[in-house]
């Protein structure tokens, strides 16, 4: 009988843990396995999510991101009551949460309705040195309460397991390294105009172009990605796009505004052309103040691209420095800034570094994340057969 495979993510937003569960269960073997999906009603992602062939989709408004106990409470019991509904059907269940609001409420939920395998997928833990130590605290200890209930736990980055590990969240046994897939080929062999698409995009055709892609929150620091472009404008012209949208959008409009740039510093909003955007781009950036491993930077890797990113967590697994692209420290911009400026300076070294990108940029494949899930699966339920 085929295994169900429940995931669970709180909000289908245009991020790199959300297309990359969406690859999950569009391509999970439906010879071994049964998809479903829940999630919050809200999202760019859901109309794909809708168009996954035998996929069951469930939308729950009250799943939120915000903490809010009454929706709390309320999702909680309506996982609960999918959850055991499915497992009604008979065969095995196995629930597969992501995020950090579904990552509790959806374990609790599978471990109400008798799930055989309970895994949560650690994209970045929702904890942070940034957060007032009471909240963090209590994150932390939601996180370990709810561990104990979690057969296994997926990290896309070496870095949140030995965090995971040392905070108390769970033995390395129970941990498994499954990188953060990307389709390496798509970014790899796309064939672009620089020029054209720097033209199509309202920017200056023959200015080299710096580029960011990140939602606009606090945790990727768009604030500093201006004060990046301000610092290299100083020393050399050249172009720089924001890719995405969210809350502090008003605030980077208006820094870029007063840092008198905004004539350089374009926002474009989501997209669903970045291979194109990062094959017509010399220099890719992220100021992230902590990443599980984001998508965006083995994205980059594979177009070719050099990367200047903030050295937070998983991201010196993907980036060397001085080999493929420049670590710094977060808030740090003006640092980020005199390495973007001296591979505008020199467009060999930048070339060579995108080539150095490139070559390890497989290990990100995102055929192999989905075989090693499943792989994870099956070990699971034989564990769990009588």
């Amino acid at each position: 009988m085929k295994a169900r495979v429940v995931h669970i993510i709180t909000k289908l937003e245009l991020g790199g843990a959300q297309q990359n569960t969406l690859w999950t269960v569009r391509h999970l073997d439906r010879r071994a396995f049964e998809p479903y999906l829940i999630t919050n009603d809200q999202g760019l992602l859901v109309q794909q999510a809708k168009a996954i062939e035998g996929l069951g989709f469930y939308l729950l408004p009250e799943l939120v991101r915000e903490v809010d106990l009454r929706r709390d409470l309320a999702a909680l019991r309506k996982i609960t009551s999918i959850l055991r509904e499915l497992k009604g059907r008979g065969g095995p269940m196995i629930v597969h949460t992501h995020s950090s609001k579904a990552g509790i409420l959806g374990r609790w939920a599978g471990w109400l309705a008798g799930a055989e395998g309970i895994i949560h997928s650690i994209h970045g833990f929702g904890f942070n040195d940034y957060q007032p130590w009471p909240v963090r605290r209590l994150f932390i200890a939601l996180e370990k309460a709810t561990a104990r209930i979690t057969h296994r736990f997926i990290a896309v980055s070496e870095a949140n397991i030995k965090k995971g590990v040392r905070l108390g969240l769970f033995p390395p046994e129970k941990a498994v390294l499954i990188r953060s897939g990307i389709e390496v080929e798509r970014f790899a062999s796309i064939k672009v105009d620089p020029r054209r698409k720097r033209r199509e995009l309202g920017l200056r055709e023959d200015l080299p172009l710096v580029t960011m892609i990140a939602c606009l929150k606090p945790q990727k620091a768009p604030l500093d990605f201006v004060r990046v472009a301000q610092g290299v404008l100083k020393e050399v012209e050249a172009s720089f796009v924001l890719v995405g949208d969210g809350l502090l959008r008003p605030k980077v409009l208006e820094a870029a505004r007063r840092a008198g740039i905004d004539g350089s510093f374009h926002l474009l909003g989501w997209r669903w052309d970045v291979e194109e955007i990062l094959a017509a781009t010399d220099v890719f950036v992220l100021t992230s103040l902590w990443e599980g491993l984001p998508r965006v930077i083995p994205q980059a890797m594979a177009a070719g691209v050099p990367v200047v990113a903030t050295a937070v967590d998983g991201t010196p697994e993907a980036v060397r420095h001085g080999v493929n692209g420049f670590l710094v420290r977060p808030r740090a911009p003006e640092e980020a800034a005199r390495y973007v400026t001296s591979l505008l300076n020199d467009p060999q070294k930048a070339r060579k570094m995108g080539q150095e990108g490139r070559k390890t940029a497989w290990e990100f494949d995102v055929g192999d994340m989905v075989r090693r899930q499943e792989e994870l699966y099956k070990d699971l339920l034989s564990a769990a057969r009588p």
